[in-house]
């Protein structure tokens, strides 16, 4: 099996992508990767990995040169069978979403799991922590969609005059961004001189995470009270409308 392994390492297919390709976890790999003879393997991962490097037997490994076609080839086959396998994982959380939107969904799967499979730095990891804050946030922010058109455009997935959403905020929006990302990139920008800019970000962001505590604090304030006035202990499915209403009330009283 050494020559498998020295092939393995000449496509520069990575042990994280292979075990996919093969349904089973990198250990398991690594412990067919040491078997001497690929005989001893399952026959359906034996055929596989046979499939992939569109070879007969282990006797045709020491006439494969690794070409730049061939390792093409490879890949193609690679990334094929790692998405069928990962669209077989997935497929039954997908249900009750129309086709497009099961590939869509499947193909963002698929490229969290890849990422994060081989996440040695945790980049990817803080990075979708991220995105996880952003997605949570689109509906209540309507910014952000206009963030990811820009990214789309900018990146060449888009036509730069598309608008999908609100057409005039969103060109508004993207024409900001433009001067703020050439500024970025150009050097025009420097710590020093954005020193100040950045600390009133800061304390905007902390006036608004003071106005949600109080805000927060106001609402259990409220519900102690309502709580109260109703003879409850606690909110529950039975009277939850009548407590909210009572809250409701409650605050009114202030205005």
């Amino acid at each position: 099996m050494k020559e498998l392994n020295i092939l393995l390492t000449e496509l520069g297919i990575s042990k994280v992508r292979l075990s996919k390709y093969l349904g089973v976890s990198r250990q398991m790999l690594y412990n067919y990767l040491a078997i001497d003879d690929i005989n001893d393997w399952p026959k359906e991962k034996a055929a596989k990995i046979l499939s992939l490097l569109n070879i007969n037997s282990v006797d045709e490994l020491k006439n494969i040169k690794a070409t730049g076609e061939y390792i093409i080839e490879v890949e193609g086959r690679l990334n094929d069978g790692v998405k069928e396998t990962s669209n077989k994982e997935i497929i039954a959380d997908l249900k009750g979403f129309n086709k497009k939107e099961q590939e869509l969904l499947s193909d963002i799967i698929n490229i969290l799991k890849e990422k994060l499979s081989s996440d040695s730095n945790k980049d990817a990891y803080n990075s979708y922590v991220y995105l996880l804050h952003f997605l949570k946030s689109m509906e209540t922010t309507e910014e952000l969609k206009y963030i990811l058109a820009y990214m789309s455009k900018s990146l060449g997935f888009t036509d730069p005059m598309e608008f999908v959403f609100n057409k005039d905020k969103q060109f508004i929006f993207e024409s900001i961004i433009f001067s703020a990302m050439t500024l970025y990139n150009n050097g025009g920008a420097s710590k020093t001189k954005l020193g100040e800019s950045h600390k009133r970000f800061v304390q905007d962001i902390e006036h608004k995470n003071e106005e949600k505590l109080s805000r927060t604090q106001e609402l259990n304030t409220a519900k102690v009270q309502a709580l109260k006035e109703l003879g409850y202990i606690e909110i529950n499915e039975d009277n939850a409308k009548e407590v909210l209403e009572k809250i409701a009330e409650i605050q009114s009283r202030k205005v």
